[in-house]
């Protein structure tokens, strides 16, 4: 995580609904991980692991340069049932996240989760639970990252952890 992403999300723990988190669940990536044990250590809390919460799988390109990147996910994102670049396919995704995300609802029938994970996976639960298609049109801002939705909005929308507004 960037000094700067560390401090957006310092300034967010005054959201004034983060004290009504009972569980934070985070997936395996370093900084999602790192967001986690910020908001579990403000609230006394221990990072539950769920793996399947994880960013998209695109390991068939590695890392790509932020143009190229930025094109072969608006092709991710632009037909979901296809793979770009033998990145898995965004159909595929959007069932593993959602199955994920049912499976800590199930868990946590009485309790209040915070889900920890990536904008593109963020993207695709909004699909879901707008019951939208799956467009780019649903990530997050592109204002560096560290936003966040309820699913429990009416209408849920991203918004940025560090706006105490929000």
């Amino acid at each position: 995580m960037s000094d700067r992403g560390r401090e957006r999300i310092t300034a967010g723990l005054v959201q004034p609904w983060l004290p009504s988190v009972t569980t934070i669940w985070s997936s395996t990536e370093r900084k999602a991980l790192d967001t986690a044990e910020i908001l579990a250590g403000h609230l006394g809390l221990d990072v539950q692991i769920k793996a399947d919460l994880g960013e998209n799988d695109r390991s068939s390109t590695g890392y790509l340069p932020r143009a190229e990147f930025e094109r072969t996910a608006d092709a991710f994102f632009a037909d979901p049932d296809r793979s770009a670049r033998g990145w898995a396919r965004a159909r595929d995704e959007q069932s593993r996240i959602v199955a994920a995300c049912d499976y800590i609802a199930r868990m946590q029938r009485k309790e209040t989760p915070l889900i920890v994970s990536h904008g593109a996976v963020g993207a695709l639960l909004l699909a879901h639970v707008l019951g939208q298609p799956v467009s780019r049109d649903l990530d997050q801002p592109n204002n560096g990252g560290g936003n966040w939705f309820s699913t429990l909005d009416p209408s849920p929308f991203w918004r940025p952890f560090d706006d105490e507004r929000a």
